[in-house]
């Protein structure tokens, strides 16, 4: 289903695109509501903090903005998109080194506890687990998390990863096996020792 409301964003975008290339400003306005909101949780994945992730968000966004009519390529507006997010990610991170984490998913209550609704407790290892594996998370080597964000909280493919990092496909699959290794072995060594 994510999928299809992908392909379906996609398309719609590239009517938008061309309008806000030509200046309608009323069309560049609908293409940030289309993507906003993934720009938004890949930067809050990539993160754990909503102020971070609105940063990350705001000047992504204003990039787009100045840089759209440079875009030759209107199929390439996804990875162009996530290449800027990813670069304000790190420009952020860097400034923001000691900032601790928060969980990951705490804006984002319907997903994870969807399946504990009316079990307090289950609701509460459920939680517990996701933020103990968002802790975890920040400890793994930036191109690992990087990957890991994309792939598993994202949905994209391989294929797409590479592109908007300019790896290869291999490299992105070898960054993805090493992080979610890393971390099972971090989750083993936990207290609570959850299994991914």
């Amino acid at each position: 289903m994510a999928e299809v409301l992908e392909n379906i964003a996609i398309y719609h975008s590239k009517n938008l695109i061309e309008k806000s290339q030509n200046g309608d400003e009323h069309a560049y306005g609908k293409l940030v509501g289309l993507w906003y909101k993934r720009i938004y949780n890949f930067s809050l994945k990539y993160f754990g903090d909503h102020d971070l992730a609105m940063e990350v968000t705001q000047q992504t966004f204003i990039v787009v903005f100045q840089k759209i009519g440079m875009l030759r390529d209107i199929d390439q507006f996804r990875f162009w998109l996530y290449k800027i997010a990813l670069n304000h990610c790190r420009i952020e991170d860097r400034r923001h080194k000691k900032k601790k984490w928060f969980s990951i998913f705490v804006h984002d209550n319907d997903s994870v506890l969807e399946s504990g609704i009316g079990n307090p407790e289950a609701e509460y290892q459920k939680k517990e687990k996701v933020e103990m594996i968002a802790e975890l998370l920040k400890q793994l080597p930036d191109e690992q998390k990087t990957v890991m964000i994309m792939k598993e909280f994202e949905g994209m493919k391989f294929r797409e990863i590479a592109d908007v990092l300019n790896i290869s496909e291999n490299t992105a699959k070898s960054r993805l096996y090493y992080g979610l290794k890393a971390l099972k072995k971090m989750l083993e060594k936990s207290e609570l020792n959850y299994k991914i």
